[in-house]
Order: structure tokens, then C-alpha cells, then sequence
């Protein structure tokens, strides 16, 4: 594995130091903030004690709310990508800061301040002569220990469509690539050492008092703040580019693939620039409002998907209402399907092999025998589908022993190690033809059709009328198998989806 992760660093290293500098974009602008707004509160409060209870006991509180909650939550109000990230690592960021200027603050001797007042030093003199220095070693603890866990959490920014090294991470479990996963996870981890040398190394510098020294650490200290706002600046005011379009993918190996097809066939045929964000988690309810916000322009989307999730329809969807839906987001959406690939990605249910024998299980109605004694594992927006988890227990009367909640990249592996025993499966899943899994029939016709094709905003098209004859291109390409085969090259072995998405649109005669 280890050898494994050096090539993918040495043969992706424009790839990972393109990560790498988003991480620390996204990172240092939190942890920026962080300082200057925390230290301000943790100052406030060591000089107005009577505040500092419920000043903390606010940031306690923020601190205590699972990351995944609060991007959650951040998104309605600052949508998907870096900004919505920035927020949330601040918040985070901000209990260690003010936690610790205050205690540095507070515990100051008081007979020092009685000596300092009595010799007529004033409020201001006494605040920045000798309490924020004395404070110091503490305040300088704080931010420390904040960096590197800000840096560390900072993986977790690629699951709203954010940049860093979380994107590998999230896309080697997604594609079963453990080699790219460890080697985000080692940067990300020298990434925090590094910082933390650096801070080391200012807490030392901060130590020598005389006359030169001071100097340069002034001229350092504002080159450090003249590289953060630089880069506060250029992540908040030049994310848009113009004549640029934005797509986006979600956390699946072939929506990886077909990101990368539609941004070198745009960038090919209109002149176009494209920005590709990749496997943004949650899928369709985390992309289709930031859609509708103009955040992204185009992503790819499975009709039975659209019909229930985004229209809110009841009831299975097939193809001969394809007319409907297209209907339903033009009016509700402003949206159009364009690209119609030609594959079905439907869903199913596999169970290992030994357990199919076992219980002798060839379709859905078997497996409710069976269901008490099984586990069920599915990713996490399974369950919350109108034509999820419920509506197939409902249907077919499933009462499963348990259920587990996890990556969409990782049912294979969990299934493989008999941590579960059924699974929900894509027909176009390029681990399943490698799999010992039986996969049942759907004998009461339960799953919709999950034809894939493009969502795209009508003022893009507006604006740019040349993407229509890029679509055009891609109605029919791809079949099931076709797509099984590109995901099975991703997944076993390891090509990567940029490369998979140019060697077929060679075969196809679409890369000139």
C-alpha cells in the first residue's frame, strides 16, 4: 500500500499540490478569523467578567454540534463550496481562541495590575503592556492547538463542494482507491505538523526582546496578514470567472467519469473554461438548491431520481413520462435534461452469495423470510428517499434485523467482511461483476427507471446556446454495460476517471 500511495503522489503531483494549496486556503482564512474575532471576544470578556459565562458557555455549545450538522445547516443560508467551509471551520476555531485568551487573560497576578495601576499606567496601557503579553504563552497555545485542528478538519470541507485534500480522501473511498485516500490523509497530517513547526517557531521568535528582533517581527507579522487577506480576497471575490461553467458531480465513481467527459468536451468544442466539482456528498439535496442558486450550472441526474426528489412526484416513474418531468422542471426549476447518456442506472438488492444460498433467496418477496436475521447497509441518502429504505420495507414487508449507514464507497468492502449482509446496488456498479454477491430480482417491479442525463439552468443556455450541440454529442453514448465496464476500470483497476472519460470519448471518436 505504501508503494501504491508514493506512485499515486508522484504521478498525481500537480493533482495534490493543487489540493494541498485549497486546504491551506481554506484553513488559514478560517483560522484568521478565528484569531481576530476570537481574540477580540476572549479580550472582552477577561475585561468584563460578568459576560464570560455566557460567552463561553455559546461557543461551548457551537463546539458540541457534529461538523456534518453544521455544514448541514450552513448550506440554506450560504450555499455549497469554500465560503459555506470558511464559516464552519471558524466556529469550530473559535473555542480554543477565546477559551484561551480569556484564561491567559484572567490569571494574570493581581498584584502586578495593582503595581502597574498604582505607578498610573492606564486601562489601555495596562491591557497591551502587560496583560496580552503576559497572556501570551497561554494565547499562543490556543492558537496552536487550534491550527492543527483546524487543518485536520478542514478534510472534511470537500463534502459540500469545497477544494482541499478531503477531495482525494473522499474520492479514493468513493472509487475503492485506499492508496489516494492514505495520501490525503499523510498530507493532511504534515500539512498540521508543518503549521504547527511554523507557529512554534513565532512563539520562540515572540521570546526575544530586544530592539532588532521586535523590528522583524513586526515586518513579519504583516507579511502574515498581508497573505491572509490576499487570500480572504481571493476566496470570496474570485471564485467566479467569467465565461466559466460550473458543473457538478455527485459522490459516485461514474458521475466522477461522466464530470470529466462533459468538461473536456465544453472546453473543446465551445472554448468554454469549466470548474468540475466533484462527488459533492448528499447528491441531489445538496446540488439541485445550489442549482437553483446559480452556484452550479450542469450536473448529471437519473430521471427517477428527478421525478421523486426534485418534483416531490408520488408514485414509479418510467421513461413515457419523461415528457412530464421534462415539463416540471422547466416550470419549476428553469431547468432542462439535455444529454440523455443511454444507460439505466437502477437501483437493486445484493446479498452475499453464501447468504442467497443459505436462505435460498432469489428475489425481494424471498428475502422477507429472511430479513429479521440480516443487516442491511445502504449510503446515507437511502434512507431518507421518498423511494428509499421505507417505501421498499413498506412494499415488500422487509424488517431487517438492522441497518448501517455508510459511504456509498464502502458497501462492497462492508458486505465483503460480513459487517452486512444485504446492500442497495447500482445495475451499473463496476465492483459487482468482481463481487460475490447475488443480485435478487425486483419481482413486484418496485425501482423506477433511472435513465442519466443532464440538468442544465436555462440562463446558462441563454447565454451560451453553443452547449446545446455539446449534449447532442452525448445523447446514446453509453449503455449499462458500457458504464459497468468504465466504472469497473475505475474502481478495480485504478484508472483514474479523467483518463477513463478521454480513452472513451477516443473509442467514440468525440476527442480530437
Amino acid at each position: 500500500m505504501l508503494h501504491q500511495m508514493w506512485n499515486v503522489l508522484t504521478q498525481r503531483s500537480g493533482f495534490f499540490m493543487g489540493l494541498a494549496f485549497e486546504h491551506l486556503e481554506i484553513s488559514l482564512i478560517a483560522i484568521f478569523i478565528a484569531i481576530i474575532f476570537g481574540g477580540v471576544v476572549g479580550i472582552l470578556i477577561s475585561e468584563y467578567q460578568r459576560y464570560a459565562k455566557p460567552a463561553l458557555g455559546l461557543i461551548n455549545f457551537l463546539y458540541t454540534i457534529p461538523s456534518i450538522s453544521m455544514l448541514g445547516f450552513l448550506i440554506p443560508f450560504s450555499g455549497i463550496g469554500n465560503a459555506t467551509a470558511v464559516i464552519a471551520l471558524t466556529v469550530y476555531a473559535l473555542l480554543p481562541m477565546v477559551r484561551n485568551t480569556h484564561t491567559g487573560m484572567s490569571n494574570i497576578d493581581e498584584g502586578i495590575l495593582e503595581a502597574a495601576k498604582g505607578m498610573g499606567s492606564t486601562r489601555a496601557q495596562i491591557l497591551f503592556k502587560i496583560k496580552l503579553p503576559l497572556a501570551m504563552p497561554v494565547i499562543m497555545s490556543g492558537i496552536r492547538n487550534m491550527v492543527t485542528m483546524t487543518i485536520a478538519l478542514t478534510g472534511i470541507a470537500s463534502f459540500i463542494g469545497a477544494g482541499g485534500l478531503g477531495v482525494a480522501i473522499y474520492r479514493g473511498i468513493t472509487t475503492n482507491n485506499g492508496a489516494m485516500t492514505l495520501a490525503g490523509s499523510l498530507l493532511i497530517a504534515l500539512l498540521a505538523l508543518a503549521m504547527d513547526f511554523i507557529l512554534g517557531f513565532v512563539e520562540q521568535r515572540m521570546k526575544v526582546r530586544d530592539r532588532k528582533a521586535r523590528k522583524a517581527n513586526r515586518i513579519l507579522l504583516i507579511l502574515v496578514l498581508v497573505i491572509a487577506a490576499a487570500l480572504t480576497a481571493g476566496a470570496f471575490w474570485g471564485q467566479k470567472k467569467k465565461d466559466t461553467v460550473h458543473i457538478a458531480t455527485k459522490p459516485m465513481t461514474e458521475q466522477y467519469v461522466l464530470g470529466e467527459m462533459l468538461s473536456i468536451l465544453i472546453e473543446q468544442e465551445t472554448g468554454l473554461n469549466t470548474e468540475l466539482t466533484q462527488g459533492v456528498g448528499g447528491g441531489t439535496s445538496n446540488i439541485q438548491p445550489a442549482m437553483e442558486k446559480g452556484e452550479f450550472d450542469i450536473y448529471p441526474e437519473y430521471t427517477g431520481t428527478g421525478w421523486n426528489m426534485v418534483l416531490k412526484k408520488s408514485g414509479i416513474y418510467t421513461e413515457d413520462m419523461f415528457g412530464q418531468l421534462k415539463a416540471g422542471y422547466e416550470e419549476k426549476c428553469g431547468m432542462q435534461w439535455l444529454g440523455m447518456y443511454g444507460f439505466n442506472n437502477t437501483y437493486g438488492l445484493a446479498v452475499r452469495r453464501e447468504t442467497a444460498e443459505k436462505y435460498n433467496l432469489r428475489t425481494y418477496s424471498d428475502l422477507k423470510r429472511a430479513a429479521g436475521q440480516l443487516t442491511f447497509g445502504a449510503e446515507y441518502d437511502f434512507f431518507e428517499r421518498e423511494d428509499g429504505y421505507d417505501a421498499l420495507c413498506k412494499t415488500y414487508g422487509f424488517k431487517f434485523k438492522n441497518t448501517m449507514d455508510m459511504d456509498i464507497g464502502l458497501k462492497y468492502k462492508a458486505i465483503g467482511q460480513k459487517k452486512i449482509d444485504v446492500m442497495n446496488i447500482f445495475t451499473t456498479d463496476g465492483q459487482l461483476s468482481v463481487s460475490d454477491v447475488v443480485v435478487l430480482k425486483d419481482d413486484k417491479n418496485f425501482y423506477p427507471s433511472y435513465s442519466c442525463g443532464n440538468v442544465v439552468r436555462d440562463d446558462v443556455l441563454n447565454e451560451h446556446p453553443e452547449l446545446k450541440a455539446v449534449f447532442q454529442k452525448l445523447n446514446g453514448i453509453l449503455s449499462d454495460e458500457l458504464m459497468a465496464k468504465i466504472n469497473y476500470e475505475v474502481e478495480t483497476k485504478k484508472k483514474e476517471p479523467r483518463e477513463a472519460a478521454e480513452d472513451f470519448l477516443k473509442s467514440k471518436g468525440l476527442l480530437k
